[in-house]
């Protein structure tokens, strides 16, 4: 039985989980002498987990005793050794003290270990061991709101064949299982289910503790193996090719770490360097020693599945948005139908004010196809803000999955989102552009108010002022921080980017002989604009360069933005300038600026920003004006106090 359907929530105090193991690892790390580490101190709660629901299921008693209780947990201890002899050594013991014992038997009262919802394994596991060994080689324990996400979503039947070949612990096994019984299947069918349940990982400690993760939960140990699911050694895993019904997996994922060897990697199409030709990426037969894990798995996971399978799969956002990955999202699109994207917040890997990550991850939902089917389809985008963590890994009560959840199912009844917004709305395949599939870049509210502007503004793209001689766009130069100071000459960056003027003090200042150096190929002039391209949340913000800004050089992280003939579109460097700052263009700067290595750029992705000019010349001038004046009086005012502070010293 996979849950006592007697035992009623009811029937314990509303404690938190999480709360009951921070405090048995609080009180065991303090006590328990000779083993502090805490995967220890876990393998010691999870005998006692599996004893106290042996007991329960029976509708057996505890010893008030505190001597007698560790006497009955250490013999009960042994019953369960017998009974799950492929999880635990049959030399194990329960090595906790009498009053340990009492302790954690008191806490685990308080919490119902039979009920899936609360998962006492995958709680206790990411209590005691997520800053350890999460993050080693590119593993963080998946949330279990983003794991019911994906399998609500993909809707899995006891009958399917399902596989997670990074299966950590194990959670994305259970979300399945709790998905069963939400979905009101009985009890058989979920105990029947397992044996089509499949987890792969290559590390020892982590299989074994999936194994126990569902057979705390099931009382059947499941089909979990030790292997590396990129070697895919047949003999221990079959030959399962195109075999799958559905994969579910958050594959480790960093540009640091090592996807396999030469001989590994030469397996998949995805490890070899790829080029552009005739508009399309076409495979070389050099290998990337140094390609990412998640790159080969995207593979793997399509390999694996059966033609009109499911993927279920976490991604960090920049395979999906990045141009060093864009031949990936083509070969995604070439072998399946994109069914849904889930932009996720930076929070959602934070464990802890120091534990976790902050990288940027996305849900993605794919269906394998023939890959002669290149029919048109919609697919579901969504970007969700919160997640139910912030930025410290604490939990909020804020949640945008439930409402992504909730607008996906009306999608799948009509094929289209009829109130576009942030947590669903829906594009034809067609109208990816760049191989991005990062729903931010096509945010719903810019589609929606492209649509408004159309009777009172043209619309133009940036590249195309480029390509027509219209717009001129440089880029600066970091001089080293060698430089640094050795002058009084500014050197412009981005923090010195503000309300539309460039800081009269900036911080950092270089030598005469270093602007000679740069000042031909910077060419700075008056009516220039700077604008922010690489950074965090200064991305898009601009200023126009005066007459008093002449003798400066700017870092390569900020635009220079020239307007050589303006009259075809009306437009003049106050009228840009005020663009730029728009609403408008200030949410498409957001929806294309993606994290890029270790900061976020907007890169060339700028060429692809639609500018809304103004149909009406008069209002054109009257918004040119206004900008002028008011940088104009600010300028002058600021050069006045500047000379104030030099004339004081005169």
């Amino acid at each position: 039985m996979i849950i006592n359907k007697d035992r009623k929530k009811s029937d314990y105090e509303l404690f938190s989980a999480k709360d009951v193991f921070k405090n048995i690892r609080n009180f065991l790390a303090g006590r328990f002498v000779g083993a502090t580490k805490d995967d220890v101190l876990l393998n010691e709660l999870i005998k006692m987990i599996f004893c106290n629901r042996k007991t329960i299921k029976k509708n057996g008693n505890f010893p008030s005793d505190s001597l007698e209780l560790a006497n009955y947990y250490r013999n009960n201890f042994d019953d369960i050794k017998n009974e799950f002899p492929e999880i635990f050594d049959p030399k194990e013991q329960i090595l906790l003290d009498p009053v340990s014992i009492e302790y954690v038997h008191i806490e685990l009262e308080k919490i119902d270990l039979f009920n899936l919802e609360r998962d006492p394994i995958g709680d206790a596991y990411e209590i005691f061991i997520s800053e350890n060994i999460k993050g080693q080689s590119g593993q963080f324990f998946t949330p279990k709101n983003a794991a019911d996400t994906l399998v609500s979503m993909v809707n899995p039947k006891p009958g399917d064949k399902i596989l997670d070949f990074a299966c950590g612990a194990g959670g994305f096994l259970v979300s399945v299982l709790k998905y069963f019984q939400k979905e009101n299947f009985s009890d058989e069918e979920i105990i029947s289910s397992l044996r089509n349940l499949h987890g792969i990982d290559k590390d020892e400690y982590l299989t074994n503790l999936a194994k126990i993760h569902l057979a705390s939960l099931t009382d059947k140990v499941p089909n979990i193996t030790m292997a590396d699911s990129l070697v895919w050694d047949e003999d221990r895993l079959g030959n399962f090719h195109d075999e799958y019904d559905i994969i579910f997996t958050n594959p480790p994922f960093g540009s640091k770490i090592n996807a396999g060897s030469l001989d590994t990697l030469s397996k998949f199409e995805l490890a070899h360097k790829w080029k552009k030709s005739g508009g399309e990426f076409v495979k070389t037969n050099d290998i990337n020693p140094n390609v990412p894990p998640q790159v080969v798995f995207m593979e793997q996971a399509i390999k694996k599945v059966r033609v009109g399978g499911k993927i279920g799969i976490v991604v960090p956002e920049s395979l999906i948005s990045s141009k060093k990955y864009s031949f990936v999202v083509e070969f995604i699109q070439k072998h399946c139908e994109i069914e849904v994207v889930i932009g996720m917040p930076e929070e959602l890997f934070k464990t802890s004010g120091k534990g976790g990550t902050h990288t940027k991850t996305s849900l993605l939902i794919l269906t394998k196809k023939d890959i002669s089917d290149q029919k048109n389809y919609d697919l579901f985008l969504a970007e969700a803000k919160w997640c139910g963590n912030d930025s410290r890994g604490k939990q909020i009560d804020k949640d945008d999955l439930p409402s992504v959840i909730q607008n996906y199912n009306k999608f799948k009844q009509s094929l289209q989102v009829k109130e576009y917004s942030n947590l669903g709305f829906s594009i034809k395949n067609e109208m990816i552009e760049n191989n991005i599939l990062s729903p931010r870049y096509y945010n719903p509210n810019v589609l929606i108010q492209t649509k408004e502007l159309q009777k009172t503004h043209n619309f133009v793209r940036f590249g195309d002022l480029i390509n027509e001689g219209i717009l001129q766009v440089n880029t600066g130069d970091e001089v080293g921080k060698a430089a640094y100071g050795t002058g009084t000459i500014p050197f412009v960056r981005t923090s010195d980017i503000s309300n539309w003027e460039i800081k009269s003090d900036p911080k950092q200042a270089v030598s005469e002989e270093i602007y000679l150096k740069y000042k031909s190929s910077q060419d700075i002039k008056e009516g220039d604009i700077l604008m922010v391209k690489d950074g965090t949340y200064l991305i898009g913000s601009s200023a126009l360069v005066t007459k008093y800004d002449l003798k400066m050089i700017y870092q390569s992280h900020l635009y220079k933005i020239r307007l050589t003939d303006g009259d075809k579109y009306n437009l003049n460097p106050y009228y840009l300038l005020a663009i730029i700052s728009s609403e408008f263009v200030q949410n498409q700067i957001k929806a294309k600026t993606f994290t890029q290595d270790i900061i976020n750029s907007l890169g060339d992705r700028y060429k692809d920003i639609l500018l809304p000019i103004q149909k009406d010349i008069s209002k054109v001038n009257n918004i040119s004006n206004i900008v002028k004046k008011s940088i104009s009086e600010r300028i002058e005012a600021r050069e006045l106090a500047r000379q104030a502070r030099i004339d004081v010293l005169k």
